[in-house]
């Protein structure tokens, strides 16, 4: 009896996929104990955070991708207005405007929209698939451009950008014409020098200046990129060992358990460790593809697409950014860093991608 509710709980999990995880997650967890100090209390959290993204993987692997899609459209409209009440009405914390009060709690409509985009191109494309004309892509477009629009203006770029890139995916993955994405990329080429001058921040700008020469301002902007960069480099290629990382125990690294853990990593398992770390994440993402290529609707291809192509892009800007070969944004590296929302998007996020390719084959609506 008990051996059949088991069965039937782990139905829709991916066995190579979940090992790939547990893996990650091992290493993430020895990272973060490294990382924090030894601190077992930041550990206890971590992996309890774990637990409860685990169960939202496990809870939504068994939600048919056809249930899920009558959450598209909803998810999205309600996500537009809750932008627009951060517009209207939201919370300024450090000059940006991105948080709403509910009274109880406070939240961030731009987090809802990482997924609720994605989901409704999906939902979009799967219901005009077989009569999708051009103009179906034009007001695709227009569905991802009215949120990032928003969250651009809050400001986040780098939120508005991730969206953005998971919003192409979906486009990209649906048949978007090679022609117009060339084009796109040259007229977005051609207008940087105008998003310079009109559309970056201040401090924004910076960052950009920062990152082609950090030593303007070691003390101050250039820090982060500047103590990152050596706590890489000195790892060497096999690395201090566990727990010996300099940059990291002496406290010269920043946010060293969060979005600079890629940092600590690469200071204490070197060059090798860092090499083993990519193919991992490259297995991972492999058979992601794997499993949306095998997902029998439309709508479950896409979504399940554009969700492992993000956690690729999360990865690449995190290591990117640590590296100092992109400017620094708040993006943690996903399944290693430490921090609840983060774990719970990603393992909640990959449950629909094993649910994508387990369930029956979907009754158009």
């Amino acid at each position: 009896m008990i051996q059949r509710f088991i069965l039937r709980l782990v139905a829709h999990l991916d066995g190579p996929l979940m090992g790939l995880l547990a893996l990650l997650l091992l290493i993430s967890t020895a990272t973060v104990f490294s990382a924090s100090g030894e601190n077992t209390d930041r550990v206890v959290a971590h992996l309890t955070n774990m637990g409860v993204a685990f169960t939202a993987l496990l809870i939504m692997s068994h939600i048919p991708p056809q249930r899920l899609m009558q959450f598209a459209l909803p998810a999205y409209v309600v996500g537009l207005l809750l932008l627009l009440g951060v517009a209207l009405f939201g919370v300024v914390v450090n000059g940006s405007r991105r948080w709403l009060e509910l009274g109880i709690t406070r939240i961030q409509p731009s987090e809802l929209m990482r997924l609720a985009v994605p989901m409704m191109l999906a939902w979009y494309f799967h219901y005009k698939q077989e009569t999708l004309r051009g103009r179906d892509f034009a007001i695709a477009a227009l569905m991802l451009v009215l949120p990032v629009g928003f969250i651009a203006k809050q400001p986040d770029l780098g939120t508005s950008l991730l969206i953005t890139a998971s919003g192409f995916y979906v486009l990209y993955l649906a048949g978007l014409s090679w022609k117009f994405i060339l084009g796109a990329a040259v007229a977005a080429g051609s207008a940087l020098p105008l998003a310079w001058n009109y559309l970056l921040h201040d401090y924004q700008r910076q960052r950009v200046l920062t990152l082609i020469d950090p030593a303007s301002d070691p003390l101050g902007a250039g820090y982060h990129i500047i103590q990152s960069t050596i706590a890489v480099g000195s790892g060497g290629l096999a690395g201090k060992g566990w727990m010996m990382g300099t940059q990291t125990h002496l406290d010269f690294l920043p946010e060293r358990s969060t979005d600079f853990i890629f940092a600590v990593f690469s200071e204490e398992f070197g060059l090798i460790g860092n090499l083993f770390l990519l193919l991992l994440y490259a297995a991972i993402i492999w058979r992601g593809l794997w499993l949306a290529a095998g997902a029998t609707s439309l709508f479950g291809r896409l979504l399940s697409g554009a969700i492992v192509l993000n956690f690729f892009t999360y990865a690449f800007v995190n290591m990117g950014m640590v590296s100092g070969i992109l400017p620094v944004v708040g993006v943690p590296l996903p399944l290693v860093s430490y921090g609840g929302t983060s774990m719970l998007t990603v393992l909640l996020s990959l449950g629909i991608v094993m649910s994508a390719a387990t369930h029956k084959k979907l009754v158009k609506t």
